[in-house]
């Protein structure tokens, strides 16, 4: 009943739209398709459980590369970044706070991960980071912040996840830096982190939408609302159908933006559809309403950046998440039904 629910008001915010009719959309014939420049990120330190660091041979084994070349883009893969695994001696001495755990080797891959986000940007590409887990966003949003703010510009994050990614070292109860990744782009936690690239924060927070939490720590709802992060929680989703809850969220995003980052942890779908991520928390989006937030993203065109992350192969079923991943990357980049 709860989905027949969800799907009875996106089928009306399609019929009707401030008391009158509304039109489906037509196709943008002259819309270009973007140059997208593929950057793997197989890290996993950022998490509780191994195995994502698998997530960009998953999505490469799904077709990624030549469903985006079908589109019409044009696809470069630059490959992995060389990232330190945990079986690495000078991690397994080196990281010892379990508040942060593994931070000095993520600290590195954050570093490099930036400057490759950027060149991607300086050179005409948008970037799509491969996950790994989403501790890589530490580095791809504070690239794509840097490139930006060279040039006197913002940008905006939509962010869907079932979790917040709010918590800081005082506050995560887990110490695993994947929890921390958007409360470092909005200035809070270590230093070391929110200053990389030499600024902070990377992303008003005023500027930033979280989309399908149902997962909160109370450390993570504190500093929402104290830095006035917008929220939409997966009850916003059942009461406002999820067109109206992307509009919102890509107006929050995009309001004085030069773009939008989008930030997309595949844990934010139901574990039904989406069974390979670590953290799988029930009640999430459909397979429908999550086709629907990357059409509208797409739409928009002003996302310059995009991330996927957190798929796990080790706990799929047949490459079942990697597939939708890559149905719903190739969404977010202007794949249309006709």
């Amino acid at each position: 009943m709860r989905v027949a629910f969800r799907r009875m008001r996106l089928f009306a915010a399609f019929v009707t739209r401030g008391g009158e009719t509304y039109h489906p959309r037509r196709m943008q014939m002259n819309a270009k398709p973007p140059r997208i420049r593929i950057i793997g990120v197989p890290l996993d330190l950022g998490a509780g459980r191994r195995g994502v660091d698998m997530g960009p041979s998953a999505l490469r084994v799904a077709g990624l590369d030549k469903r985006l070349e079908q589109m019409g883009c044009d696809v470069e893969d630059s490959g992995d970044l060389d990232v330190v695994i945990p079986e690495q001696e000078e991690v397994k001495t080196a990281d010892r706070d379990r508040r942060m755990r593994y931070a000095d080797a993520i600290l590195q891959s954050s570093e490099a991960l930036a400057g490759a986000v950027r060149t991607a940007l300086d050179e005409g590409f948008m970037p799509l980071a491969l996950g790994g887990d989403h501790s890589i966003a530490i580095g791809t949003v504070a690239g794509a912040s840097a490139y930006f703010q060279a040039r006197g510009e913002s940008i905006g994050v939509v962010w869907l996840d079932a979790h917040g990614d709010m918590n800081t070292p005082e506050s995560t109860p887990s110490g695993n830096i994947h929890g921390m990744g958007l409360a470092i782009s909005c200035g809070l936690g270590d230093p070391r982190f929110t200053h990389l690239a030499g600024f902070a924060p990377k992303v008003d927070p005023r500027r930033v939408a979280l989309v399908g939490a149902r997962d909160l720590d109370p450390g993570e709802r504190d500093h929402c609302r104290s830095l006035g992060v917008t929220v939409f929680t997966m009850r916003d989703l059942d009461e406002l159908g999820a067109r109206e809850v992307m509009r919102r969220a890509i107006e929050v995003a995009g309001k004085g933006a030069a773009g939008i980052h989008v930030q997309l942890d595949m844990d934010v779908i139901d574990p039904e559809d989406a069974p390979g991520t670590g953290t799988p928390v029930r009640g999430g989006l459909t397979y429908r309403e999550a086709h629907l937030a990357m059409e509208l993203l797409a739409d928009s065109r002003i996302v310059r950046a995009l991330d996927i992350v957190e798929i796990n192969p080790v706990l799929d079923e047949h490459n079942r998440t990697a597939e939708l991943g890559t149905e719903l990357v190739l969404s977010a980049l202007g794949k249309r039904i006709i």
